[in-house]
């Protein structure tokens, strides 16, 4: 069996098929300490990459314009990853990508998404979010009019109809979406602040914004799949945090599972039957929320947030995971790497699960750590299936 084929047996829950060996990705100071431990660098990484910036594994969607790893997948005989569609699913023309105020080691930027930040030259820290793209009703209606248009032209980041050739004949799985949520979107146009307190304080325009969001995404993904069939759908939320969600459940039933249902149904009519939301953080009590939104799956499922794969599967066994295993412990060494294995295990005994590292590997990782794991997990996972 192909990677795609082992992704989508293992998706419908056949325990006796081997998941595809992947991981989430890596951050490129990780990376870049690997190639001094002894990582074969055939490939590289640009130093224009920022070590803080993740570099894709194979268990997280391909997109193109992002760093993508293929000297780790070689040194560690992992299995081809997953792509997305390539092609732009928001603004349309992008914003331009400059720079505000020059204050030499330090400069304020707006990025391509309109988001104006002040940050390091460098870009090797967290930068301070200022500014965003909406900021009103009328900001909103002007935005949708100059650049939320569903069309696709313009919005393809390669020369499709080459690569729609290739991707016809692919031997991995294929998305759509995976940069889009009725969270994360909001969020991402409003800023963490604004958002939050506009649930309460001006609650017409978020449902509005999430209501023309989902209506906009159906139009553009119905045109995208007219061209080329795909093999699942994902949703980017990171609505939680290390203890719990940033809203309540009965919040995201209000205002955002009309629209889980509304695109999740879209999907189903046109075939797609796994449909992933990747979201950081403790988010067990909307794992039911997701469920009635149609959502099929979730992940990376951060351990040092309390999210158990173990008493996930026992709690919801039709829901599909990925990840689950604790960077932490892999950063610790073969001692915490055995255990930590051997607590994830009967995640793997029915099925449905994919297990990697819970979101980038660190760069406290070591590379001899990290093939350590590797290794093992191999290991655990040819014993474990069909058990």
């Amino acid at each position: 069996m192909n990677t795609r084929e082992r992704f989508l047996a293992v998706m419908n829950f056949d325990a006796n098929v081997t998941p595809p060996k992947w991981e989430f990705g890596y951050w490129a100071s990780a990376v870049r300490r690997w190639y001094a431990e002894g990582l074969p660098r055939r490939v590289g990484l640009s130093d224009a990459i920022p070590d803080g910036e993740g570099v894709t594994g194979p268990g997280l969607a391909w997109r193109r314009d992002r760093p993508r790893d293929q000297d780790v997948l070689a040194a560690c005989a992992l299995d081809e990853g997953m792509e997305r569609v390539p092609i732009n699913i928001l603004f349309c023309p992008v914003f331009r990508d400059e720079i505000l105020e020059d204050h030499g080691d330090w400069v304020v930027r707006r990025d391509s998404e309109g988001v104006v930040r002040r940050e390091r030259r460098d870009r090797n820290s967290l930068p301070r979010f200022v500014g965003w793209p909406v900021q009103s009703r009328d900001d909103w209606e002007r935005l949708k009019a100059e650049r939320l248009r569903p069309t696709l032209e313009g919005r393809f980041l390669c020369d499709w109809p080459k690569e729609k050739a290739r991707l016809r004949s692919r031997t991995f799985p294929l998305a759509i979406g995976g940069s889009q949520g009725f969270y994360g979107t909001p969020r991402a146009l409003l800023g963490e602040e604004n958002h939050l307190m506009g649930f309460h304080d001006n609650p017409d325009l978020i449902k509005t914004l999430i209501n023309d969001l989902c209506d906009f995404w159906i139009a553009l993904f119905d045109r995208v799949l007219n061209e080329i069939d795909v093999d699942l759908a994902l949703v980017w939320e990171d609505m939680s945090y290390k203890t719990g969600s940033l809203i309540s459940p009965a919040m995201v039933r209000e205002f955002m599972l009309p629209a889980y249902k509304k695109i999740t149904a879209f999907y189903r009519d046109r075939g797609i039957k796994i449909i992933l939301l990747d979201t950081d953080g403790q988010c067990s009590s909307l794992i039911p929320v997701f469920l009635d939104g149609g959502i099929t799956g979730l992940y990376p499922f951060e351990v040092n947030a309390g999210m158990d794969v173990v008493e996930v599967r026992k709690a919801f066994p039709a829901l599909q995971m990925l990840g689950g295993i604790n960077k932490m412990a892999v950063a610790a060494g073969p001692a915490d790497i055995d255990a930590e294995l051997a607590a994830r295990a009967p995640a793997l005994q029915r099925g449905g699960y994919i297990p990697f590292i819970d979101h980038y590997v660190p760069p406290d990782v070591s590379w001899s750590h990290f093939t350590y794991y590797r290794r093992r997990l191999t290991g655990l996972i040819e014993t474990s299936v069909g058990k």
